[in-house]
């Protein structure tokens, strides 16, 4: 037997051990009618950072241990010392020393000390304390005050288990360092890694300033289908399912927008959608096959309005949740307080890849270009196509400070109004920062005709085997008769943005539960 297969024949069966010790802990308390599961409520007037966060600091004389002299030494006191206060929570350490034991006590805030006497409690309650686990969630009431080392406490009357945990924690000292455990063990992940927790409060954060400063500019938050005949709106293979009430097949929507629109048309002139759109595609440290996306449209205005909207909803989000607009990623600072720069699509390929598609008239032209550069395209490919695919290659990972990308070939840009005097091209920007693709924008496309010719480009492409190309929404193609003014839109990715104002390496990351491939795979 090798030494790594003993090591882990030892560590399943101190596990085996541990398991079963805990719930023979809870097996004792039920049988003496203490069940931990049979509280329903447990009342606490505060949390831990209420009671620690409002402190002074005052001078205090204290006796280092092993010295017989008092030193005077600086210590945070409680603006509730001697208030008797009652706090609940999971127990994150735990030690003892004869007749005293201390907890440490963690809740959504932060932690606490809770300082234990057997003089106060008992010794019948005493000997349950002792009996605690790691991982356990308690109660407990008593007088707040300062340990002789500055740290607030609670000098506790009564220690009451609200919950048994019968699994351990991992140990603290290592924590939970296993990325892929983290993820399939979030709710572990959120008790061991404080930053974890961190960054979902941001991200709620995130979401509720992107609502607060869009309510304030009178957009209307509306929710519109999961579950459509038509999947359209944006490139992407849908996932595909079967109702059979209605013995209909139906679609994941893979957008928000063609449902937006039509309440566009409908006379609510500026609204808005947070929520989950699902793409079936592959998973990589920016994609997750379902994910949060924010789509909002505004009547009367177009694509530089968008640019505008763009610039102060990023700065008002990063100052209210960050407190600055200078935020660093990954090491890198991206300034949100300056004007974001402004280029379009032809400019940006021409500045980094040498390449001026102003001077490339035919598809062969373009191939030939594609060709000496070694930009690999597909026989379906038009000249647009070919200069997305030289901005994909040679421009995105320069634009890492914000950056709108503006003027796309009309070939990659189904939904969107033509530009004036520019055939060929549209009214559409990607905003970009560290290299990503943050939010895409049009000025909408509210000519009946031309989008029905734009559909029926995309239904060829379908047919010669695009499996993201979108068919013809013929509802859709009925409001726009009905008449939809000029509008401006936009869809924000949402776990992007978390990921930049976070600091996180992988949309993993920002995700509470992301999709992972079956263990048994």
């Amino acid at each position: 037997m090798s030494e790594q297969t003993n090591n882990t024949n030892i560590q399943e069966t101190d596990l085996s051990e541990i398991l079963q010790i805990r719930r023979d802990k809870l097996k004792e308390l039920q049988d003496a009618g203490m069940d931990p599961f049979e509280i329903t409520k447990f009342d606490r007037t505060h949390t831990a950072a209420e009671i620690k966060d409002n402190y002074t600091e005052e001078e205090r004389e204290i006796t280092k241990r092993g010295s017989d002299e008092p030193e005077k030494i600086m210590a945070k006191v409680s603006a509730l010392d001697g208030q008797k206060v009652t706090v609940a929570g999971r127990i994150m350490s735990k030690r003892g020393m004869g007749k005293v034991g201390f907890l440490h006590v963690a809740d959504m805030s932060g932690q606490i000390q809770l300082f234990v006497k057997k003089d106060i409690l008992g010794e019948d309650e005493y000997n349950r304390f002792k009996k605690l686990d790691i991982g356990d969630i308690v109660g407990g009431t008593g007088e707040v005050f300062t340990t002789q080392t500055g740290e607030i406490s609670i000098r506790v009357e009564n220690v009451t288990l609200l919950s048994k945990s019968l699994q351990p924690l991992p140990e603290k000292f290592h924590g939970m360092t296993n990325t892929d455990l983290r993820y399939r063990q979030r709710y572990v992940d959120l008790i061991m890694n404080a930053d974890v927790k961190d960054t979902f409060i941001k991200r709620s954060k995130i979401i509720s300033s992107i609502r607060s400063y869009l309510n304030a500019q009178n957009f209307l938050e509306v929710e519109t289908p999961m579950l459509v005949s038509n999947a359209g709106g944006a490139a992407a293979r849908p996932f595909e399912t079967h109702f059979n009430a209605l013995d209909e097949d139906f679609k994941l929507r893979i957008s928000l927008e063609l449902y937006l629109k039509r309440l566009i048309v409908g006379g609510l002139e500026r609204v808005y959608e947070i929520g989950r759109v699902f793409r079936n595609e592959g998973l990589d440290t920016r994609h997750n096959p379902e994910f949060t996306l924010m789509e909002l449209y505004q009547a009367y205005t177009d694509y530089h309005g968008m640019m505008d909207l763009t610039e102060n909803l990023y700065r008002h989000v990063a100052q209210e949740v960050l407190g600055t607009t200078k935020i660093v990623y990954n090491g890198i600072e991206m300034d949100l307080g300056k004007p974001f720069e402004r280029i379009t699509m032809l400019d940006a390929v021409k500045k980094y890849s040498g390449v001026d598609f102003n001077e490339i008239n035919t598809v062969e032209e373009a191939r030939a270009a594609a060709k000496e550069h070694h930009v690999e395209y597909e026989e379906h490919h038009q000249k647009g196509d070919i200069l997305n695919l030289f901005f994909e290659e040679f421009v995105e990972e320069h634009l890492i400070q914000p950056t709108f990308v503006m003027d796309h070939p009309i070939e990659i840009s189904p939904l969107t109004k033509k530009k004036p005097g520019h055939p060929g091209y549209v009214e559409r920007f990607e905003f970009f920062m560290n290299g990503w693709e943050m939010a895409n924008a049009y000025s909408e496309l509210n000519d009946p005709i031309d989008q029905r010719e734009r559909f029926k480009a995309q239904e060829a492409l379908l047919a010669l085997g695009d499996e993201e190309a979108n068919t013809t929404d013929e509802d859709f193609m009925r409001a726009l008769e009905i008449g939809m003014p000029p509008t401006g839109g936009i869809g924000f990715g949402i776990d992007r943005m978390c990921m930049l104002l976070t600091d996180s390496a992988a949309i993993r990351d920002v995700l509470l539960f992301p999709t992972m491939k079956p263990l048994d795979k």
